[in-house]
């Protein structure tokens, strides 16, 4: 455990890349060895910056109906990790906010994985969460979503919970009807099970 303190401690005082973010650095993650359940975003908005907690404004209301979990849940790091694929607010650009910086993943994200031993899930949430965790799949995030069920039980990809994404929702109703009953099933065995560790 002590190992995983001080590399939390490294990671939540990390400046490596603060000379690109418009609001300075302000990491924002949640983790503990015995969480089962991985949520792999992207970078933390504006809000969430602002509050320091992870999916803490209307993209966090939709994924946890989406998952059929409480705020107590989510919010529990001996069930849910939540690591983004930037831990700071990257700034905003004409059409939202800028990708994740680079610099995270590539410094990070293999040794706090590596701290997780309990996962039995994985969400891989929008574009750069599943180039990274599913390499080999579409470049399309409609085409990965829609191929859910070839990686499924173990990593489910999931559009961004985001209200910029409600056409895409309207669009592919198949999500709301298939897709997230058969996970939020998913996520009660998951939290039912005990931890390994």
């Amino acid at each position: 455990m002590a190992g995983f303190e001080s590399l939390l401690y490294e990671v939540r005082s990390c400046i490596l890349c603060s000379e690109h973010l418009p609001l300075g650095p302000r990491p924002v993650l949640q983790l503990h060895p015995d969480a089962k359940i991985l949520v792999a975003g992207q970078a933390p908005g504006r809000k969430v910056h602002e509050s320091g907690v992870p999916f803490s404004d209307a993209s966090g209301d939709r994924l946890r109906d989406w998952l059929g979990l409480n705020s107590e849940t989510f919010y529990d790091p001996q069930q849910v990790a939540i690591l983004p694929m930037g831990f700071c607010f990257p700034g905003t650009g004409k059409s939202g906010d800028l990708p994740p910086r680079p610099e995270c993943a590539t410094q990070w994200r293999g040794d706090l994985l590596g701290l997780l031993p309990n996962l039995s899930l994985t969400l891989v949430i929008g574009q750069y969460a599943q180039g990274y965790h599913l390499p080999n799949a579409s470049k399309s995030v409609t085409a990965t979503v829609q191929n859910w069920r070839e990686h499924w039980p173990g990593v489910v990809p999931l559009p961004h919970p985001s209200p910029r994404n409600n056409l895409w929702l309207r669009r592919n109703p198949w999500f709301t009807i298939e897709l997230l009953p058969a996970l939020r099933i998913l996520i009660r065995e998951v939290l039912e099970r005990p931890s390994f560790r």
